[in-house]
């Protein structure tokens, strides 16, 4: 069997950017065994899977060790495929996922829009170990949504970090984002993802509906500008319309076009 495959730099306009993702369209979805195989050999963060369904598509993400229930970056890539690779001449594309559906449409400058569900993290308690972990001298609050989100005061101090990824797999959450206002964008942020076989994630759209509604709050504003990343960063723009939902938007670029034997 042959499959094409599409690697997507998403959250970013040009190639060695944001944050790379694979995507395969299937005519019928094969076994999991296979589909978790196929996002093991990638081994990028997540490779997405779409299967036409009607008008829509049915998505599903994989990262090297299990699926996930959503992931930003890979809707991006898949849309990009779409729209731009498959010629698809549906104005907006309406995604079925474990996460319910999911809408992405073009936006001004060249911009893709996803439209998700919007999460609101609760203040929690620093848990035990988590700065250590972090090798942080202090934060000003942590919440929890799917993942720990732990606030920074100063910018200054992300791109150093240099955290504990066997300590991180320890906690029981998606993962660890690390936050701060600043250099330039309404807020900056880290992700790390040990316990979801990804010890750093450059760009993690799914992160941002939970860091968008805390950040618009704390700012007191509905639009915001982000980057996230380490070494290798990308940008995004965040709405919070107030409605439950989160529009997040960026762009993407073709890295490579392949096909698969198996």
């Amino acid at each position: 069997m042959q499959l094409e495959i599409f690697q997507v730099d998403a959250f970013s306009a040009e190639p060695f950017g944001g944050n790379p993702a694979a995507v395969i369209a299937l005519q019928s979805w094969l076994p999991d065994a296979v589909l978790q195989r196929i996002a093991e050999e990638n081994n990028l963060s997540e490779t997405a899977y779409f299967v036409r369904n009607g008008d829509g598509f049915d998505l599903r993400w994989f990262t090297p060790t299990v699926e996930v229930d959503l992931c930003g970056h890979a809707t991006l890539a898949a849309a990009y495929v779409l729209f731009e690779q498959l010629a698809e001449q549906a104005q907006v594309l309406r995604f079925n996922t474990r996460s319910g559906e999911l809408r992405v449409s073009r936006a001004q400058d060249g911009l893709l829009a996803m439209d998700f569900p919007a999460k609101q993290p609760q203040a929690v308690e620093m848990p035990a170990g988590l700065l250590e972990a972090l090798a942080l001298p202090a934060v000003r609050a942590v919440y929890r949504s799917d993942d720990y989100i732990v606030m920074i005061d100063d910018p200054a101090l992300l791109d150093p970090l240099t955290p504990d990824f066997a300590a991180l797999s320890a906690f029981d959450v998606r993962g660890i984002a690390v936050t701060a206002p600043g250099r330039g964008f309404d807020f900056v942020t880290r992700w790390f993802g040990p316990r979801v076989g990804v010890n750093e994630d450059p760009v993690t759209g799914s992160a941002h509906t939970s860091l968008a509604p805390l950040w618009a709050q704390r700012l007191g504003k509905q639009a915001l500008t982000c980057e996230q990343g380490g070494a290798r960063k990308g940008q995004l723009h965040c709405e919070v319309p107030g409605n439950g939902r989160v529009i997040i938007s960026g762009r993407a670029a073709l890295y490579m076009r392949g096909t698969v034997f198996i």
